[in-house]
């Protein structure tokens, strides 16, 4: 799925995570990060969950597509969805000790 996203020329970065729905047990919420090209938020949400459709299947469409700034990493680049999960969820995301830049937890907690 992220995969998918990433393809599209208007994503360069993102991150699909499973969070509890009440009917299908579990949805999917996928994060975009940031692009220096500014985009009609509303239409482009639209556009990428419709692309994920097309590409996978409307089963697993995205319950919802949300943008932030930036995405949690490892100092090795690699996306830290467990926090993303957490965070989204309200949880405590727990160690934090490889995480390379702290303030996109504060930027997924905001993401619209």
């Amino acid at each position: 799925m992220e995969s998918w996203l990433v393809a599209h020329p208007a994503v360069n970065e993102a991150a699909a995570i499973g969070v509890p729905h009440d009917i299908k047990g579990e949805a999917i919420v996928c994060f975009r990060g940031a692009q220096a090209r500014r985009h009609a938020v509303g239409s482009l949400r639209e556009e990428l969950t419709d692309h994920v459709a097309r590409q996978m299947g409307k089963p697993l469409r995205p319950s919802r597509v949300l943008f932030t700034g930036d995405l949690p990493k490892t100092r090795s680049a690699k996306i830290m969805r467990r926090v993303i999960r957490a965070t989204y969820l309200g949880r405590e995301p727990g160690d934090l000790s490889s995480l390379e830049n702290p303030a996109a937890i504060a930027m997924i907690a905001r993401a619209e």
